[in-house]
């Protein structure tokens, strides 16, 4: 796509799973006009140092343990979304990455407890 062709560039759920996260942010920054959005929508880990704790004893092992009986999967296949969420880094990081990326005006909400962050940022 042309530089500044959009008004907003988002993703849900996806940028975790990008090789190079700085290009793939630059690129989306490329691609929004001046005064234009980028909006990321991604799994985190929870703040609160208490529902963090109950929340890894879902995601970590019963969410795998679930999926693998429902399934018949005795390969741990459910095994893949906890470890990329915990591997991604986490809400601050992700905005200075994006900061980095040359967006503006980064703001963070979370959502669902801190499960999940949308992340937005304006380009200059």
């Amino acid at each position: 796509f042309a530089d500044g062709a959009f008004a907003v560039a988002s993703v849900g759920f996806g940028i975790r799973n990008v090789a190079d996260l700085g290009a793939g942010l630059r690129e989306m920054a490329r691609v929004v006009r001046p005064g234009g959005r980028v909006v990321v929508l991604e799994f985190t880990r929870p703040a609160n140092p208490l529902f963090r704790f109950v929340y890894y004893v879902y995601f970590l092992l019963l969410l795998p343990l679930l999926g693998n009986l429902v399934s018949g999967s005795r390969e741990n296949a459910y095994g893949y979304l906890p470890r990329s969420v915990l591997s991604f880094p986490d809400r601050g990081r992700l905005a200075r990455k994006m900061e980095e990326a040359g967006l503006r005006q980064v703001r963070v909400l979370d959502l669902s407890l801190g499960i999940v962050t949308v992340h937005v940022g304006v380009k200059p």
